[in-house]
C-alpha cells in the first residue's frame, strides 16, 4: 500500500507520518495484519512511535518458530501426483520446496526477505527437526534449513553460538539457531550410552535445543496429549543430563505436565517451554500450570508465549497473547518470559501454486499428531492480529502494558540469549 493510502486509512491517519511510513508495506497481507493489530491495540501516537523505535534497536530472538515459508512449486507437485507418488513422497517434496525454494526462485526469495524485514526479527530458534526421535526423520529439516542458510548466508545465516546472534544484529542481518522437535535416538535399546550418542552428533550438526517429547509418549516421558500424564523415565533423566553436559537446551513445550515438572527439577541448566501458554488463563494440553512454570523459572529458564489462538483462549488475538505475557511477568518476573510464536509467514504465491495440484485423497493422521478432541483448532484469531510479521506490534503491546524498555528488550530476545549462553558457554567441545 502506498504511504498516502495508509495515512488515509482508518488508523493510519491517527498516527504521525514517521510511524505510518515505518508500518506501511507494499505487501497487502502484511499490511492487513498490521492494521488488524492496531485496531485491537489502539495505541497512542507516542506509544506507537516509542515502540517502533525500541523494536528497531532491539535484538529480537524468537524462542521457537519458523523462517518464512516459500510457495511450493505446483508443477513439481502435480508431476509427482500424476506419477503415482505416495502421500509420504508428496509431503516430503512439499516440505522441501516450502523450506528451500527461495534459494532458487527470485520471487520467493523476495517474499522471504521482505517478511524478515517486516518482522524485525534478528534470530529465530528455528524448528529444524521433524516431529519424533528417529535420526533419519530429524535430519531432513535440518539439512534443508542448512542448505538455505548456506546459500542465503549474506542475508540469513546459521548461528553456531550465541555471540553469532549478537554479531548478526550489529551487522543488520538475520540468523537462525537450530532446534529439533525430538531427541535423536536410534531405538536399538542395547545400552543407554548408545541411545544417547546421537545427541552429540546433532549438536555437532548445529542443533542447540531439543523437545523431550512431542504430544505422544516416548521412552523419555509422556507428551502433552497423553491422558496418563506419567512423568520422566529413568532414560529421560539420562537424556536431560546429557543435554546439560553438551549445552543443548531442554525444551518441554510439547511434554505432559508431570514430565515437564520432573524434567525441570532434573535439569542443572536453564531450560524452557519454548512455545506455550499459561494454564491459569486458559487450561489446555499445550499450556503450563504455575507449578511447572515455577520449576522452569527455578532453573533460570523461561516460557515462550505462542501465537496459536486455540492455545491462548479468550478472543485469541494479540491482546490475549499480551495477557499471557503479562501473567508471567507479574507472577514470575520479566526475566522468565519470551515470545515463541510457533507460526510462520507464508508466501502470497502459495495459493496459486497449490491450485495446480490435482485433488488427492485425504491421508491418515500422522502418529505424533495426538490432539485429543477439542484441543486443537478451537477459537481463532478472527482479527488477523497474530501474524508473524506483526512482531513490531508485539512490542507496541508491551509498551502499552507499561513495561520498562529494559524489560521489553529482555522479553524480545534478551532472555532467550541469556538461556542460550548459559547452556552453551563453558562446555567442552
Amino acid at each position: 500500500m502506498q504511504r498516502r493510502a495508509f495515512l488515509t486509512s482508518s488508523l493510519g491517519s491517527y498516527f504521525t507520518a514517521a510511524a505510518a511510513q515505518q508500518l506501511a508495506s507494499p505487501n497487502q497481507v502484511v499490511q492487513n495484519a498490521r492494521e488488524a493489530a492496531l485496531k485491537v491495540l489502539q495505541p497512542s501516537p507516542r506509544q506507537l512511535e516509542h515502540a517502533l523505535e525500541l523494536h528497531r534497536n532491539s535484538l529480537v530472538f524468537e524462542s521457537y518458530g519458523f523462517m518464512p515459508r516459500a510457495a511450493a512449486d505446483g508443477d513439481a507437485l502435480r508431476a509427482l501426483v500424476e506419477a503415482g507418488g505416495s502421500e509420504a513422497e508428496y509431503q516430503d517434496l512439499y516440505e522441501e520446496l516450502s523450506m528451500t525454494r527461495y534459494v532458487t526462485n527470485a520471487a520467493e526469495r523476495q517474499e522471504y526477505l521482505d517478511a524478515w524485514r517486516a518482522a524485525g526479527v534478528t534470530c529465530i530458534m528455528q524448528n529444524a527437526g521433524e516431529e519424533g526421535s528417529d535420526p533419519r526423520r530429524l535430519i531432513k529439516r535440518l539439512g534443508r534449513y542448512t542448505f538455505t542458510t548456506h546459500f542465503l548466508r549474506e542475508h540469513v545465516s546459521q548461528a553456531v553460538e550465541p555471540n553469532d546472534i549478537v554479531a548478526a544484529k550489529k551487522a543488520n542481518r538475520h540468523c537462525v539457531y537450530m532446534t529439533g522437535n525430538g531427541v535423536p535416538v536410534p531405538g536399538l535399546w542395547t545400552t543407554v550410552e548408545e541411545e544417547l550418542a546421537y545427541i552429540r552428533i546433532f549438536f555437532q550438526l548445529g542443533v542447540r535445543m531439543m523437545h523431550l517429547t512431542y504430544n505422544r509418549r516416548n521412552m523419555i516421558g509422556d507428551g502433552c496429549g497423553e491422558p496418563a500424564n506419567a512423568g520422566l523415565s529413568d532414560f529421560g533423566r539420562a537424556v536431560v543430563a546429557e543435554m546439560n553436559r553438551l549445552g543443548v537446551i531442554v525444551d518441554i513445550a510439547h511434554s505432559g505436565w508431570q514430565t515437564s515438572l520432573e524434567a525441570a527439577k532434573a535439569s542443572k541448566k536453564p531450560m524452557v517451554a519454548s512455545h506455550t501458554t499459561c494454564a491459569a488463563l486458559h487450561r489446555h494440553i499445550r499450556s503450563k500450570p504455575d507449578d511447572v512454570i515455577k520449576a522452569i523459572v527455578d532453573t533460570g529458564g523461561l516460557v515462550g508465549i505462542c501465537c496459536i489462538s486455540g492455545f491462548l483462549g479468550g478472543a485469541g488475538d494479540i491482546s490475549t497473547m499480551m495477557d499471557h505475557i503479562d501473567y508471567v511477568v507479574k507472577k514470575f518476573g520479566a526475566d522468565h518470559v519470551a515470545i515463541g510464536t510457533d507460526i510462520a509467514y507464508s508466501s502470497r504465491n502459495a495459493g496459486a501454486e497449490i491450485k495446480k495440484v490435482p485433488r488427492r485423497a485425504r491421508g491418515r493422521m500422522r502418529w505424533e499428531a495426538l490432539w485429543p478432541p477439542g484441543s486443537y483448532g478451537l477459537g481463532g484469531d478472527k482479527t488477523g492480529s497474530l501474524a508473524w510479521t506483526n512482531w513490531p506490534l508485539f512490542t507496541v503491546g508491551m509498551v502499552q502494558r507499561g513495561y520498562s524498555d529494559t524489560d521489553i528488550q529482555k522479553i524480545l530476545g534478551g532472555n532467550v540469549l541469556r538461556v542460550a549462553r548459559a547452556n552453551f558457554d563453558g562446555i567442552k567441545l
